[in-house]
């Protein structure tokens, strides 16, 4: 991109006013008389501010000499002799970013994506970029599109979505590759965003959801055998000691009504097989835990009268 600066027009205007001053002091006045000295300073300002440019840092300026490359110019001020040379290109040495895309691209197992992506480059050679590529921004450009069609028709979708990183850097070795003989070097490519069809989108949500439930499961019935294993070692444990199991059979009766006044209805021949004693007796202590019950809730509302 041209750089435009405003030094060559001050240039001008100091060079013509020392040739204004230099006809006044000659012939001590500027009038009519003296046009031809005044046209002389003004095509020797012009000249002077033609064969001035400054170009930034960031710049470089390919010089023509009669149509044929003469040198390359930059930063900082230059000289160049008007008419015979020509400031063809002036190229930007900096970082460029330039975002690309591929839509509608089939996978190698035929599913149509959508694929946006970044290129960040930088031109390393100008001279090869000015002579060799008529138009580089746009070369780079069609040669990116060109690369990511390329490599997503090679990739599977899933590696796509989940190698994205692998998938960047293939991308930038493609590149380099292509665009390295015009004097440019690829730095890196990011990809964006992988777009798949709403119906296959659904349709992995639906699997997703399905392979998390299936695994919920499998922790499910692991976490069953585990209890059984569990109860298995201690039934070993039980079946040599009744009074241990009697004991472990009445604290389960307890902590299962203690908190409420529940009837729990048990067949006669389940407790002769626990050995929680007869039927009376079970009765008797299932009756004194609801009362201990209904006690304590009636000390409640008493405790919080005399609060008040």
């Amino acid at each position: 991109m041209k750089n435009t600066s405003f030094f060559p027009i001050l240039l001008f205007v100091v060079t013509f006013s020392i040739g204004m001053e230099a006809i006044y002091m000659r012939f001590g006045e500027v009038g009519s008389e003296q046009g031809g000295w005044i046209v002389a300073a003004g095509v020797v300002a012009a000249v002077v501010a033609a064969s001035v440019r400054i170009a930034n840092q960031w710049d470089r300026v390919i010089v023509l000499r009669l149509g044929k490359f003469y040198q390359l110019k930059g930063p900082g001020i230059f000289f160049m002799i008007p008419v015979i040379d020509m400031a063809a290109y002036w190229i930007d040495m900096r970082v460029i970013t330039d975002a690309f895309n591929a839509e509608k691209t089939l996978t190698k197992d035929t599913v149509p994506v959508d694929v946006d992506a970044v290129l960040f480059w930088r031109v390393v050679d100008p001279e090869k970029v000015a002579l060799d590529v008529a138009d580089y921004r746009s070369a780079i450009g069609w040669a990116s599109q060109t690369a990511l069609r390329d490599v997503i028709g090679k990739t599977m979708l899933s590696n796509m979505l989940e190698g994205r990183e692998q998938i960047s850097d293939e991308l930038r070795k493609i590149i380099d590759e292509r665009t390295e003989p015009w004097g440019i070097n690829v730095i890196s490519v990011e990809i964006k965003d992988v777009r798949i069809p709403p119906a296959l989108e659904d349709a992995m949500s639906m699997q997703a959801q399905a392979e998390r439930e299936r695994q919920a499961r499998v922790i499910l019935g692991d976490s069953e055998r585990q209890v059984a294993e569990k109860f298995g070692e201690a039934s070993k444990t039980y079946i040599n000691n009744p009074v241990a199991l009697h004991l472990r059979a009445m604290n389960m009766l307890y902590e299962g009504l203690k908190d409420n006044a529940t009837i729990v209805i048990v067949p006669s021949s389940v407790i002769d097989t626990m050995q929680l004693g007869s039927v009376a007796g079970l009765s008797a202590l299932t009756m004194e835990i609801g009362q201990s019950a209904e006690k304590k809730e009636e000390k409640q509302p008493a405790d919080k009268d005399v609060s008040q």
